[in-house]
């Protein structure tokens, strides 16, 4: 009987936090500026957890201006698909975001820093801004968006010019 309360309440609790799956899909820049924003709160997780703050600033001292430019375009999807609502749905990413990549570090327990630290030289070896969402997608950093990326457009027919 207690499991089935248990049960219970984890699905009322799962229920209770908010979808950040939004129907706009992601154009693939946009996507791209999601997997750095990942990887920047993946490594900030790192470093308060395992004493590597030095390596942190390094890594956002290097890529300040690709950082910036995933802040860029990880806001302006949410201007896009959620209009006045956009800076409260922003920052609900960003603190699930930052929670769920705490909650790899409580399973990983002791191993966690061990298994965490080789992101900091793939990131340091990284030379471009899909080199660093490359990153992301390898090491399946947690990503609580749940948006799928947009189709591709179609491609423009040419007309042939009519000669009249």
């Amino acid at each position: 009987m207690a499991r089935k309360f248990m049960l219970l309440g984890g699905i009322a609790a799962a229920m209770a936090v908010p979808s950040l799956a939004l129907a706009t899909c992601l154009r693939p820049a946009e996507r791209t500026a999601f997997d750095i924003r990942a990887l920047q709160s993946q490594l900030m997780v790192v470093a308060l957890s395992c004493q590597q703050h030095d390596s942190y600033n390094a890594f956002v001292t290097r890529f300040r201006s690709q950082l910036g430019e995933a802040h860029r375009g990880v806001t302006g999807y949410y201007q896009r698909a959620s209009g006045r609502q956009a800076q409260r749905e922003m920052d609900q990413y960003i603190t699930n975001l930052a929670n769920n990549q705490m909650q790899v570090g409580i399973t990983q327990g002791s191993h966690f820093c061990q298994n965490q630290l080789p992101l900091f030289q793939q990131a340091m070896g990284a030379s471009s801004l899909a080199d660093l969402a490359a990153i992301t997608q390898r090491a399946s950093i947690p990503q609580p968006l749940e948006t799928a990326t947009c189709p591709a457009p179609p491609a423009r027919q040419q007309r042939a010019s009519a000669t009249r």
